[in-house]
């Protein structure tokens, strides 16, 4: 059974405005428009599906280690965590461009049906997390036959 959690909501209203006014100001006047301003965009990029039985994601993380990922799901939220370290690279060197972004990140997504935990699997290839997520029973479509009287 879903259930409605304004709290939830308002959260989740909240987020959606502080990104909408992230980046306002004179240094989005100063950036060119073709190119993202550091921390406008969440990291890691992620493509969420489902089918009648599973929720699928996919999170885009190149350059982090697998095994320092941290994924979490309580009921239909799902968070990850993680660090980027920065390119070993010369202590000298003059940088021309640095757009990659290096540092700790967490990302939580809220699902669209409730997660059987215990059943959740990740696996990470060419930098891109794919992590499958069973729904709980109750999630589950269910067939109803109809009865002719």
């Amino acid at each position: 059974m879903a259930y409605w959690d304004m709290f939830r909501e308002l959260d989740s209203l909240r987020r959606e405005i502080d990104d909408a006014f992230r980046g306002v100001g004179m240094r989005r006047v100063l950036t060119p428009h073709f190119l993202t301003g550091g921390g406008t965009r969440r990291f890691p990029l992620v493509n969420i599906s489902e089918d009648g039985t599973d929720i699928y994601l996919e999170a885009l993380l190149p350059g982090v280690d697998p095994s320092r990922v941290e994924v979490s799901v309580l009921r239909n939220t799902l968070t990850l965590a993680g660090e980027r370290n920065p390119a070993d690279t010369d202590k000298n060197a003059v940088w021309h461009r640095n757009e990659r972004g290096v540092g700790k990140f967490s990302r939580t997504i809220e699902l669209p049906a409730e997660i059987d935990s215990g059943k959740v699997s990740a696996q990470c290839s060419d930098g891109v997390l794919r992590i499958t997520l069973p729904k709980v029973e109750a999630a589950k479509p269910k067939k109803i036959t109809v009865g002719v009287s």
